[in-house]
C-alpha cells in the first residue's frame, strides 16, 4: 500500500492549479498600441481629445481597434505593427509637440486574471523588436573639467594669501594633475599647506626646483577618481532615464555594462534617428559674462590676430557668426536648471526657452544681474560630437566639443529664478533644446559604439521559431519517455507538461522578460527535467530485478534516486546562479530561466510523479510494474 501523505497530494493539486492559472495569460497575445500623454503645458487628456484622435484616424483610413482614455493617458490599439506606425504618424501630426506619443504593447489579458496578479511575460527586444545601443562613457571630459576647476580654485587661494606664483596649469603628463610653479622654497611650503588644507581630495607632492622656479604637483587622489567614475556613470544613467521618459518609450532597458559602458534598449522603436539625437546628445547651456557685444572691435581684433584676453574665450554667434568675447567662468550652468520649456518671445515673436533655476543658481544669477545692469551676458550652447578617423589602419573616434553663442544681450534689469533665453533658429530647435535641458545634462559625453535595429517582423519570426522549438523539444521528450518507460513514462510526461506550465507561471508572476536565450533556457530545462525521471525509473527497475515487491520497488526507487537527483540539480543550480549574478543582458536572462526551471523540475519530477504513481498503484495489488 502507498504511504504517500495527503498534504503532498494537496500541494501537487495547488501547484497544478497555480501553473494553469498563472501561465494562462500568455495565451493572450498583446496588441500593438499607441499611448498619448499630455506635456505640462498642454491641455489634459479628455473625451473631446479622444474623439478628435478617433476622427483623424478615420479620415486617414487607419483602422484602430479601440481609442479610449485611461486615467491621464489616451490609448489606441491596432491590428499589427504597420497599422500602429501609421496611427502614430497621424496622431503626432494632429497633436504636435504638446503631447508625447509612444509605441507600446497593450495587454489583452482578461480582467479576471489581472485582478489576481496573473499577467503575461514581458517580451525582450529580440522578440518585440526595437533598437539597441551600446554607449561608451568618456570619463576624460569629467576629469578635465574637475582639474580645471581645481586649478581655478588654487589660483584664487594663492592670490588671497598673497603667495607669489608664476603659473598654475594642468600637466600634460598623466598622474601629475595640476602643476603649480612658485618663486621660493618658502612659498612652495605655504602653497602645499594651503592646497592640502582647502582641497583634501588632492595629493600634494614636491616637484623639481631650478633657480627661482619651485614646482608643486597637486594630483586628484585615486579614491576621488573612483568616486568620480562611479558618480559619472550613475548621473548618466539617471539622465538617460529622464530623457527616454520624455521620449515616451514604454518599458525601456537602461543599465550599466562593465566599467564604462551603458546599454539602452528601446522596445517598439523602429527609427533610431530621433532616439540617437536625444539620448546621445550632450548639449547644455552656460550663462557667462560677456566682454563686449558680438562683433565689437575687441572681438573682431581677437578673431583676426588670435590675441585673446587671458580672462576670456573667443566664440562665434550661432545666427550671424560674429565673433564674441565671453568670460571664462560661468555664472550658472546647465546643472543648475530645474525646468525648461519652449515658447515664443512676446516682444518679437522669436522662439525662446523659458528657464527655471534651482535655489543656488537663482541666487548667483540674481547677484550677478544686480551688479551688472546694462552690461552684456552671453548664453553659450555647448555640444559634444564624435569624429571618426583612421590611425594606423584602425578606426579611432575622438570627441570634439563645439561652442556657440545663441544669445548675447544687454542685462536690462535684475532677474533670478525665472527668465527666458532667445536667439534660437526655429521652434523645433527651441523644443529640442528645452527637452535636453529639462532632462538634465550628461556628466560625461557618450559615444554610441554599437547599434542595431530589430524589426517587428523579425521579432514575430523569433517568437514563432522559439515556440516551435519548445513544442518540438517537448514532443520528442514525451514520445521517447512514453515509448521506453511505458506507464511510468506517461506519468513523467504529464509531470513534464506541468513543469513547463509552472515554469512559465513563475516567470510571468515575477515579471521575467522573455528573450531568445530565455527560450533556450526553457528548452534545456525540459531536457534536463526528464533526467530525474530516468534515474527514478532505472532505480525502480533495479529494485524489481533484485526481487522487491512492486510497492517496495516504487518506494525504494524514489528514496534511492533522490540523493543523486539533488546532487545533480544543485550543481546545475550553482552554474545558473553564477550566470544570474555575474552575467549581463542575454546571459543573465538565460541564467534566470535556467535557475527557475531547475527548481520547478525538481518538484515536478520527484513530488508530482510520486503523487501520480501513488494514486495509480497505491490501492492495487501488483505483480509487476509497467516500467
Amino acid at each position: 500500500m502507498s504511504d504517500f501523505p495527503r498534504w503532498k497530494y494537496a500541494l501537487v493539486v495547488l501547484a497544478m492549479l497555480f501553473g494553469i492559472v498563472y501561465a494562462l495569460p500568455n495565451a493572450f497575445p498583446p496588441l500593438p498600441a499607441v499611448q498619448v500623454t499630455a506635456n505640462k503645458s498642454s491641455a489634459p487628456i479628455d473625451d473631446a481629445l479622444r474623439q478628435k484622435v478617433s476622427d483623424a484616424l478615420t479620415k486617414d483610413h487607419v483602422v484602430a481597434g479601440e481609442v479610449l482614455v485611461q486615467g491621464d493617458q489616451l490609448l489606441a490599439t491596432f491590428a499589427n505593427a504597420d497599422v500602429q506606425k501609421n496611427g502614430a504618424d497621424t496622431i503626432k501630426t494632429l497633436l504636435g509637440d504638446g503631447y508625447t506619443v509612444a509605441f507600446k504593447l497593450q495587454s489583452s489579458v482578461p480582467r479576471w486574471l489581472t485582478t489576481i496578479g496573473a499577467n503575461s511575460m514581458p517580451l525582450g527586444l529580440d522578440l518585440q523588436g526595437g533598437v539597441h545601443f551600446l554607449m561608451q562613457v568618456d570619463q576624460s571630459g569629467v576629469l578635465d573639467k574637475l582639474e580645471n576647476s581645481y586649478a581655478d580654485d588654487i589660483r584664487n587661494q594663492l592670490r588671497d594669501k598673497n603667495i607669489r606664483y608664476e603659473s598654475v596649469t594642468r600637466s600634460t603628463v598623466a598622474g601629475q594633475g595640476i602643476v603649480v610653479v612658485v618663486r621660493s622654497l618658502d612659498d612652495r611650503s605655504k602653497a602645499a599647506d594651503l592646497i592640502a588644507g582647502n582641497s583634501p581630495d588632492l595629493a600634494v607632492t614636491d616637484g623639481p626646483s631650478t633657480g627661482d622656479r619651485y614646482v608643486l604637483y597637486a594630483a586628484i587622489k585615486p579614491t576621488k577618481l573612483r568616486d568620480l567614475s562611479l558618480g559619472t556613470i550613475k548621473q548618466n544613467l539617471a539622465t538617460l532615464r529622464n530623457r527616454i521618459n520624455n521620449l515616451g518609450v514604454s518599458e525601456p532597458l537602461i543599465q550599466q555594462q562593465g566599467e564604462d559602458h551603458i546599454v539602452v534598449e528601446l522596445a517598439g522603436v523602429q527609427d533610431p534617428t530621433e532616439a540617437k539625437k536625444l539620448i546621445g546628445a550632450t548639449a547644455t547651456l552656460e550663462y557667462r559674462p560677456g566682454i563686449g557685444f558680438a562683433g565689437d572691435p575687441r572681438a573682431q581684433d581677437a578673431a583676426r590676430t588670435g590675441s585673446i584676453p587671458p580672462d576670456a574665450n573667443l566664440y562665434y554667434e550661432a545666427s550671424t557668426h560674429a565673433p564674441v568675447l565671453v568670460g571664462k567662468r560661468p555664472i550658472v550652468t546647465g546643472d543648475e536648471l530645474i525646468n525648461a520649456n519652449s515658447g515664443v518671445d512676446p516682444n518679437n515673436g522669436s522662439p525662446s526657452v523659458n528657464v527655471t533655476l534651482n535655489a543656488s543658481g537663482a541666487k548667483k544669477m540674481q547677484e550677478f544681474t544686480n551688479a551688472n545692469v546694462g552690461k552684456p551676458m552671453a548664453v553659450l550652447l555647448i555640444n559634444t560630437e564624435y569624429e571618426t578617423s583612421t590611425v594606423d589602419g584602425k578606426e579611432v573616434r575622438t570627441p570634439k566639443t563645439y561652442y556657440s553663442v545663441i544669445n548675447d544681450a544687454r542685462i536690462e534689469s535684475p532677474f533670478g529664478k525665472d527668465f527666458s533665453t532667445n536667439g534660437l533658429g526655429s521652434p523645433k530647435e527651441a523644443s529640442d533644446l528645452a527637452l535636453l535641458l529639462k532632462s538634465g545634462s550628461l556628466a560625461a559625453p557618450m559615444d554610441i559604439v554599437e547599434e542595431y535595429v530589430i524589426g517587428p517582423s523579425l521579432g514575430q519570426e523569433n517568437i514563432t521559431k522559439g515556440f516551435d522549438s519548445v513544442m518540438l523539444g517537448l514532443l520528442l521528450v514525451l514520445v521517447c519517455a512514453a515509448v521506453y518507460y511505458k506507464l511510468f513514462g506517461l506519468v513523467a510526461d504529464i509531470a513534464l507538461f506541468f513543469n513547463l506550465l509552472i515554469l512559465v507561471a513563475v516567470m510571468s508572476l515575477i515579471h521575467v522578460t522573455l528573450t531568445m536565450p530565455g527560450i533556450a533556457g526553457i528548452v534545456l530545462t525540459l531536457g534536463m527535467a526528464i533526467d530525474a525521471n530516468v534515474l527514478i525509473c532505472e532505480r525502480v527497475r533495479e529494485e524489481m530485478r533484485n526481487g522487491s515487491t512492486p510497492h517496495a520497488a516504487i518506494h525504494a526507487g524514489y528514496d534511492k534516486a533522490w540523493a543523486t537527483i539533488l546532487d545533480a540539480n544543485v550543481t546545475h543550480l550553482i552554474a545558473a546562479l553564477a550566470l544570474m549574478t555575474m552575467g549581463t543582458g542575454a546571459i543573465r536572462g538565460f541564467g534566470v530561466t535556467l535557475g527557475i526551471g531547475i527548481l520547478t523540475s525538481m518538484f515536478t519530477s520527484v513530488v508530482m510523479t510520486h503523487a501520480f504513481t501513488a494514486l495509480i498503484h497505491g490501492r492495487r495489488k501488483l505483480k509487476t510494474l509497467s516500467v
